[in-house]
C-alpha cells in the first residue's frame, strides 16, 4: 500500500516534460481541431444562408421545415447531437457501426455535427443581417430589372455582410470550442489528446492547462486578427 501511495505521489506532480514527451499528439489534435472548425464553418456558413432564405420564404411549408431545424438544433445540447449523428443517424444510414478509437468515422461525424449545429445559429445570423436593410432597397433593385435572387446577391448580402460580421465572429470563437466536445466519439482533436496524456502519465494540469492556453491562443488570434482584420476591410466608414 505504502509502495502504490508514493507511486501515486510520484506521477501526480506536475511534469511539464510530458508535453514535449507527446508533443506530435498534441499538434494532430490541434491540427483537427483547426481543421473542424474549419469545415464545419464553410458548410454551415452555405448551410445557414438557404436556411434562413427557407424561413423568409413566401412557401409556408418550406418557413416551417427551416423554423423546425433551426429550433431542433439550438434547443438541444451539441453533445447529444454529436452522439446521436455518430451512434445512430449515420451508422443506420451507412448501414455499418463505427469502431471506437480514432478511427476516421468519428473526424466525418463530427464535421456533420459541427456543421449542422452551426448552420441553425448562422441562419439566424443571415435572416438578422437581411432584414436590418431597408426593404426599399430589394424594391429599387426590382425596378431596375433585376431578378430578386440577382439582387439579393449583389445589393443586400453585401451590405448586410458587414453588420453580419461581429456575430459570425462569436459563432466562429463558440464553434472552435465547442469542436472540443466531440472528443467523446474518440475524435482526435485537442481535448483529445489532453484527455490521453492525462490518462497515460497521471499528470493533470500540464495537459489540460496546455489545452486550455491553445484554445485561447486560438480564439484570440480568430478574434484580434481575422475578424478584426475583415471588419476594417468591410468597413463603410
Amino acid at each position: 500500500m505504502q509502495t502504490c501511495t508514493i507511486s501515486w505521489q510520484r506521477k501526480g506532480r506536475l511534469d511539464w516534460s510530458v508535453i514535449y514527451d507527446y508533443r506530435e499528439l498534441f499538434y494532430k489534435g490541434v491540427m483537427v481541431t483547426i481543421l473542424l472548425t474549419v469545415v464545419a464553418t464553410v458548410c454551415g456558413t452555405i448551410l445557414g444562408l438557404f436556411i434562413s432564405l427557407g424561413k423568409m420564404s413566401g412557401i409556408r411549408i418550406l418557413r416551417w421545415i427551416c423554423s423546425i431545424y433551426v429550433e431542433l438544433f439550438r434547443g438541444t445540447p451539441m453533445l447529444v447531437q454529436i452522439l446521436l449523428i455518430h451512434f445512430a443517424i449515420i451508422p443506420s444510414i451507412w448501414g455499418l457501426l463505427f469502431p471506437g478509437e480514432n478511427s476516421p468515422e468519428a473526424i466525418y461525424s463530427g464535421f456533420v455535427a459541427l456543421s449542422l449545429n452551426a448552420a441553425a445559429y448562422i441562419a439566424e445570423i443571415f435572416r438578422a443581417g437581411i432584414q436590418s436593410i431597408d426593404p426599399g432597397q430589394m424594391e429599387a433593385a426590382r425596378s431596375l430589372g433585376m431578378t430578386k435572387g440577382m439582387a439579393m446577391r449583389t445589393i443586400i448580402l453585401p451590405q448586410a455582410f458587414t453588420r453580419m460580421l461581429p456575430a459570425f465572429g462569436n459563432e466562429f470563437i463558440s464553434l472552435l470550442k465547442d469542436s472540443s466536445l466531440t472528443a467523446v466519439i474518440a475524435t482526435p482533436d485537442l481535448n483529445y489528446a489532453a484527455m490521453n496524456v492525462a490518462k497515460s502519465t497521471f499528470e493533470r494540469y500540464p495537459p489540460y492547462l496546455t489545452e486550455a492556453a491553445v484554445y485561447l491562443v486560438l480564439t484570440l488570434f480568430l478574434s484580434r486578427v481575422v475578424v478584426r482584420g475583415l471588419e476594417k476591410k468591410y468597413s463603410t466608414r
